[in-house]
């Protein structure tokens, strides 16, 4: 009766007990931080997903206003006096576009800002006339209009983002 057999545990589970624990938290302790590493590249993700969408808006919302202010100088009745001096025909400042809250003048460049819906303004500057590059017969020289469209993305300007673009047109 020397040969007695243990049913039901192989020989050296005994020094084993506890390894499966420590196996199983650390397989833990990887997937967590698996986790949480996706967690955070989702929620950056979104974060730049809503830039883009926000960048989008604006710079739409900024065409359009451009695009309003070109139609205005297209029409045959537009008469706009030209800006006296370098420093009134010049860009305004960007200081100049962050103050714009509501349709009327603003800034040093004296121009007189054009709301268009909710989300963008426009203004118009004469900057002077240029030689007829296509009709040299001279019968006249085009005016040149700087257009400027501000469009930000609610109806509170001065908190939100906004896009600024720029067109020069010409009219004879």
């Amino acid at each position: 009766m020397n040969n007695v057999r243990h049913i039901g545990r192989a020989p050296g589970v005994a020094r084993q007990a506890g390894m499966v624990l420590i196996v199983a938290l650390v397989m833990l302790l990887l997937i967590t931080m698996i986790g949480i590493s996706s967690m955070q590249n989702a929620t950056l993700q979104e974060k730049m997903a809503g830039s883009v969408q926000t960048r989008t808006t604006t710079f739409e919302a900024a065409e359009m206003a451009l695009r309003a202010g070109e139609n205005a100088v297209s029409a045959s009745t537009y008469s706009l006096a030209q800006c006296s001096g370098t420093a009134a025909c010049a860009p305004p400042p960007a200081a100049d576009y962050n103050g714009v809250t509501a349709a009327g003048s603003y800034g040093t460049a004296g121009i007189t800002w054009v709301a268009v819906g909710t989300t963008g303004f426009y203004g118009v500057q004469l900057i002077g006339t240029t030689a007829d590059p296509v009709n040299s017969s001279g019968t006249g020289s085009p005016r040149l209009y700087r257009i400027t469209g501000i469009g930000f993305t609610a109806a509170t300007p001065l908190t939100n983002p906004r896009t600024v673009l720029e067109s020069v047109y010409a009219k004879q």
